[in-house]
């Protein structure tokens, strides 16, 4: 189950319903900024 920490949660909530989605269906653990856009990165490079 994915998470997202409560301090990175306002960003999360600006993007789209799409990648919210992509994002959730990975079973990641967001704790910080830095882990967002790690993950951001791993979509974009699967294209």
């Amino acid at each position: 189950m994915s998470y997202v920490s409560p301090t990175i949660q306002p960003k999360f909530d600006e993007l789209s319903a799409s990648l919210k989605e992509q994002i959730l269906a990975r079973d990641v653990q967001i704790n910080t900024i830095h882990d967002l856009i790690r993950v951001l990165e791993e979509i974009v490079e699967e294209g």
